[in-house]
């Protein structure tokens, strides 16, 4: 395995439409293993092949574990996803990506989606999804078709601006939430 890089916004290749794959074999095997090891080491949730410069229909997704959330911690490698049906129902909810870094909007999606394609032995599937699942994968299934995000906005003018936290935010953020103070900070002494 080994981990790709992922291309940004102006980058051509997220705007052009993935082809299908029409041959399962030891090279898309490596890509997915490639995407996932690549997905992991940037924190993401999702990745589409284009996100990092290969115009094929696979998407890898992988969120973690929510106790609220009945649904697995999985790993999904689909080959060829297509959405076959949507729910009328939809959610409007804050996503980012990693071809856009620390920006983030709201975006409406179907709440709950049925989605066939391949596993990478090439075997046929079906994922019945909602929540949080269905809306990454609807995402991802976007990336594959060269839409971003950004083009499901309202309004670019609710595009957010997160800046990346340093090591030392991180830090002082879980001891914050440990109750202690961060190493080398001043202890605070309430009178």
């Amino acid at each position: 395995m080994a981990i790709r890089q992922i291309v940004f916004v102006g980058d051509p290749v997220l705007r052009q439409k993935a082809q299908k794959v029409r041959h399962i074999d030891k090279s898309l095997e490596k890509l997915i293993d490639d995407m996932t090891e690549t997905m992991h080491a940037a924190n993401g949730i999702g990745l589409a092949a284009n996100q990092v410069g290969v115009l094929q229909r696979v998407i890898v997704v992988h969120l973690p574990q929510d106790d609220e959330d009945p649904q697995p911690s999985k790993l999904y490698a689909l080959i060829n996803p297509e959405i076959v049906s949507t729910s009328q129902e939809v959610l409007s909810a804050e996503e980012g990506c990693l071809s856009i870094p620390y920006y983030y909007g709201e975006v409406t999606r179907a709440e709950a989606v049925v989605v066939k394609g391949r596993d990478r032995k090439g075997r046929e599937l079906k994922i019945k999804a909602d929540g949080f699942l269905a809306r990454v994968i609807q995402h991802e299934i976007d990336h594959l078709n060269g839409v971003l995000f950004i083009d499901r906005m309202e309004s670019m003018d609710k595009l957010r601006y997160v800046p990346a936290k340093t090591e030392a935010e991180v830090e002082a953020e879980a001891f914050k939430k440990e109750g202690t103070t961060a190493p080398g900070a001043p202890a605070i002494v309430a009178g």
